[in-house]
């Protein structure tokens, strides 16, 4: 026995490593950061701690290398790879964070404490794998057994690095949460929260009702700015012209599609099996692993063409092309329920080929020689100029905005943009389905408040609605007034203003209707007041609102016991999660961190700008 889960050792760690690795990808970061960096090659500072690039980078290899083993999805654009790269150097931050926190709080982790753990608490994954296994239940004597006598050190390595790295973290929950208790008036008043409910009378008052006008004076528009000026601060802003090389079929294209189609459909009908056809001509990546097949899921969840030609099919039979916005499919129907469908198809997808093919990769390559990459802004117009294409300004682009041209969203651009491009710059080739693209940055405005000359419009419609929303409030004030003086009713008041007096409920504070979403007042005030007594004016943002409780219920005290312990269980477990978090996001949120990869992309093109070039012959 003994031998055999030698032999399996190797396996075992395939097994394990994949957790691993994400626990000693920031172990080693971090032993990196604390032997200190130089200057120019810090990509953060945590609380003046820096984060240099070297660490960076393997912890970004790292994490990329356990996302590869687990056959979770890799990055494939620049904007995908970025929020990737945010994450990891956000994992960082937090791990640097933590050891601080370790080191104030006196934490620390003995070999002995590793040894037991490792011995006593295998990793959760662990306790899956056959080899631990006795009738079914894992068996730690055998587990035991093995980590007594692995001979592979890496093994051991990785399980002394996991537990090294978190039994501090144990410690700190246990820490944090060791005097959370929830008495039985907090357990009470979350039942009651829970199933309290109530049904109201519900009148909604709309800032228009109040004052039709909402022009604003240019006295009233100068104060508003004054006063709101840091509601108009605006990202930084991006002004690119662009050159685009369409990929889109022209017609020759859809014949050659069609008759790809029909070809496929004639193999089909030859007898052709439909799974080894479909792996070899669909261009649908996800189900061409799979035959074609789709899976049985929900109607409703295709295109409705693609479903009305499914569902007219009996099982086994074979469509004819059916043309979608996607493409060609044929389909062969597996199933149909009154619910469900299973089918399998082949997208045979509509895009150019032959010579349109070869004049759109050869536009794209001139694109790519002599527009792309370029300091000099005339690159873009003499390309343009000659591949008879036009240089097209694109929309304003904010920062941490996805540039949007028509209907399409083009990856990318905003990273270049805002990734240490210069005026004049031009970006390297950016690839869609429907186009071949080149950016120029025109100008890049910096992040800040603008002046008033630019957002002046906007700056008037929003002091027009804040003329409405206190005449709103002073009509509702009044309203207020005479319903408490009895002079009117809810009724009444509905009838003068032509609106809707509603009956909404029953609810509880826990579930709202959605006519009250986002108005936690109001929901508070409908418990809190008497059952046929008036309340009101609530003001919000949006309106101001009058409600009249007609019928509450209670929640009861004897089922309230019956669960009292496990509902105890529930809180204190809520409670634990909640203190945790909270410190850790005190943590974050204290902290003074510094993003230096910009400066540091920066620098690095200033340097490589600065290095001698060799000449380069004249672009026509």
């Amino acid at each position: 026995m003994m031998r055999t889960m030698r032999a399996s050792a190797k396996w075992i760690m395939g097994v394990v490593a994949v957790t691993f690795v994400g626990w000693m990808v920031f172990e080693v970061g971090m032993d990196a950061t604390a032997r200190g960096s130089s200057a120019g090659n810090v990509v953060a500072r945590v609380n003046g701690r820096a984060i240099d690039a070297t660490t960076f980078y393997q912890a970004v290899r790292n994490e990329q290398e356990r996302r590869r083993a687990e056959q979770q999805p890799v990055a494939v654009t620049l904007e995908e790879q970025q929020q990737f790269e945010d994450a990891v150097l956000e994992q960082l931050v937090q791990d640097m964070l933590l050891r601080t926190e370790f080191n104030r709080r006196g934490i620390r982790v003995s070999d002995q404490e590793i040894v037991e753990a490792a011995r006593t608490s295998p990793p959760p994954e662990v306790l899956e794998l056959p080899q631990f296994q006795t009738e079914g239940q894992f068996d730690l004597q055998k587990y035991q057994r093995f980590v007594a006598s692995a001979a592979d050190p890496t093994f051991l390595l990785a399980l002394e690095a996991r537990y090294r790295e978190e039994l501090p973290r144990i410690k700190l929950y246990e820490q944090l949460t060791a005097g959370v208790f929830v008495a039985d008036a907090a357990l009470w008043r979350d039942y009651r929260d829970r199933s309290d409910s109530v049904t109201i009378a519900l009148l909604q008052l709309f800032p228009q009702v109040a004052a039709a006008d909402t022009v604003a004076s240019d006295a009233e528009v100068e104060a508003y700015y004054r006063e709101h000026r840091s509601d108009f601060e605006q990202p930084a802003v991006a002004h690119l012209s662009f050159v685009a090389v369409s990929r889109r079929a022209n017609a020759a294209d859809s014949a050659a599609a069609v008759e790809r189609a029909a070809a496929i459909r004639e193999e089909l009908r030859g007898g052709a099996d439909f799974a080894d056809v479909a792996a070899r001509e669909s261009a649908d990546s996800a189900s061409r692993a799979k035959g074609g097949d789709l899976g049985a899921v929900p109607r409703g969840s295709f295109v409705p063409e693609f479903e009305r030609a499914a569902l007219a099919l009996r099982p086994g039979q074979i469509s004819d092309p059916v043309s979608t916005q996607f493409g060609l499919h044929i389909i062969r129907l597996e199933s149909k329920t009154d619910s469900t469908l299973h089918a399998r198809h082949i997208l045979i997808p509509i895009r150019p080929v032959g010579e349109h093919l070869a004049t759109v990769e050869a536009m794209a390559d001139t694109l790519d020689l002599f527009a792309a990459e370029q300091d000099d802004p005339t690159a873009l117009d003499r390309v343009a100029e000659r591949l008879a294409l036009p240089v097209a300004r694109a929309p304003a682009l904010f920062e941490g905005d996805r540039l949007q041209l028509g209907r399409f969203l083009v990856p990318d651009a905003g990273v270049w943009a805002f990734g240490g491009a210069q005026a004049g710059e031009t970006s390297p080739v950016i690839e869609t389905d429907y186009a071949y693209y080149v950016f120029r940055l025109d100008s890049l405005q910096a992040a800040g408040v603008p002046p008033l000359a630019r957002v002046r419009e906007s700056v008037r419609a929003l002091a027009g609605s804040a003329r409405q929303q206190q005449a709103m409030r002073a009509l509702a004030d009044g309203i207020g007034a005479d319903l408490r003086a009895g002079r009117a009713s809810l009724e009444s008041v509905a009838e003068r203003y032509g609106l809707s007096l509603r009956t909404v409920g029953p609810f509880t504070r826990y579930e709202p209707p959605t006519a009250l979403q986002g108005a936690p007042e109001v929901v508070g005030a409908a418990f809190g007041v008497r059952v046929g007594q008036t309340g009101g004016p609530i003001h919000t943002e949006i309106s101001s609102y009058f409600l009249r409780p007609v019928r509450k219920t209670q929640a009861d005290s004897s089922v309230w016991r019956a669960q009292l312990e496990t509902q105890r269980i529930q809180m204190i477990r809520r409670a634990r999660q909640e203190r945790v978090q909270l410190v850790l996001a005190s943590l974050r949120e204290q902290a003074t961190v510094r993003d230096l990869r910009k400066e540091l992309q920066r620098a690095q093109r200033e340097a490589q700008n600065a290095a001698p070039q060799a000449p380069q012959a004249p672009v026509f």
